[in-house]
């Protein structure tokens, strides 16, 4: 099964009604393999999904729907650290079951563009204000990890969180 025997021209159009939001092409061609098998999965062959795409594009939409939310539930439950880049200042965050806990490195001097920073060549933090909070979730965890990547966050192997954390301890 490829992507062309998958979507019909019209799929899509139809309103989502996913937790977190609908794949987008090239997601889901990312997914495509993973797709497949939730199809076959939940009992749907090839043949029966190309007549479903023509013949009951609702029922289509909203399995691509739930497949949507597999993906970002799947990927959201193993996030560990986000981290934003912005011109004044960085924040990173770890994502702990029950909390995050933000650290920040913000500047208001406005000749440095903290995205382009060499940090490996800084030999102090003068002029810089590290930041540090924590922050309990107000919605489930998933969700509002996934806002925050909707608004900028990106998953991050947690090196500037930490590299962040021990400057505010020597800070």
């Amino acid at each position: 099964m490829t992507l062309k025997s998958i979507f019909s021209p019209n799929f899509g159009l139809i309103m989502p009604m996913t937790k977190y939001r609908l794949l987008n092409q090239e997601e889901l061609q990312n997914f495509e393999d993973e797709f497949v098998k939730y199809l076959v999965v939940n009992g749907i062959a090839a043949e029966d999904w190309r007549k479903m795409l023509e013949e009951r594009p609702d029922d289509a939409q909203k399995i691509v729907d739930l497949f949507s939310d597999v993906v970002f539930e799947k990927i959201m439950r193993e996030v560990q650290f986000l981290v934003i880049y912005r011109k004044s200042y960085i924040q990173s965050i770890q994502c702990l079951k029950d909390k995050m806990i933000m650290v920040a490195i913000s500047t208001k001097n406005e000749d440095i563009d903290m995205t382009k920073v060499d940090w490996s060549s800084l030999d102090s933090f003068d002029g810089f204000e590290i930041h540090k909070a924590e922050k309990e979730y107000t919605k489930a965890r998933e969700e509002e990890l996934f806002d925050l990547t909707e608004i900028g966050y990106s998953l991050s192997d947690g090196k500037i969180y930490k590299a962040l954390m021990m400057a505010s301890i020597n800070d």
